[in-house]
């Protein structure tokens, strides 16, 4: 891809704010302009994603895991969303608190809809949602993606029909579980032995 061409133009803001924007740049790095493209290139993202378009969120919470049935109710709507849950990450901050990061991927209005359904559930004390147009997801052939819990802990996984799996849990335990489970195979009798001659 051809490398565009740089366009100056003037910016003309208060001087408050531009001390603010200065702070800014000395803490991250950089120059002026070049804050100036990430903050416009992140509303445009923004501005991208609109009712139904393919989109990825990342969705961060904070809460108070002594609050009745919250973990319930959380767990809860993440089963509801289903396979458009990538990944969840479970972190216990302290005795009360824990930390929760769910990746989603799908329609913008939907995962938006769940995003703000959470947030709102009571016993949620800090949290936010980054939410980014994207392109349709690429699958492999017979593909498919399912969730299951742990203990209220959702664990994704992508396989496809030909058992190229997509995921890190242990393969020989998995194997052992279903070999431990399955109905026992009768052996073929053995003939018996003929007597040897003499």
């Amino acid at each position: 891809m051809a490398k565009e061409t740089l366009v100056r133009f003037g910016v003309a803001m208060e001087g408050s704010l531009l001390a603010e924007l200065d702070r800014l740049v000395d803490e991250r790095g950089g120059t002026r302009s070049e804050l100036l493209r990430d903050l416009v290139r992140a509303e445009v993202t923004k501005s991208q994603v609109h009712a139904g378009a393919p989109a990825v969120a990342a969705l961060t919470i904070v809460y108070d895991h002594h609050v009745r049935d919250l973990t319930e109710r959380l767990t809860e709507f993440q089963h509801e969303l289903g396979d458009k849950v990538n990944s969840a990450l479970h972190v216990h901050l302290d005795h009360d608190h824990c930390l929760e990061v769910v990746v989603m991927r799908g329609p913008a209005d939907e995962l938006k809809r769940a995003g703000d359904k959470i947030l709102a559930t009571r016993g949620v004390k800090h949290g936010g949602m980054e939410l980014i147009a994207i392109g349709p997801p690429e699958k492999r052939p017979g593909e498919h993606t399912h969730v299951h819990y742990h203990d209220g802990i959702p664990h994704v996984h992508s396989h496809t029909h030909d058992h190229d799996h997509d995921h890190d849990h242990d393969h020989h335990a998995h194997h052992a579980h279903h070999a431990h489970h399955a109905p026992a195979k009768k052996r073929a009798a053995r003939p018996a032995a003929k007597p040897k001659k003499r």
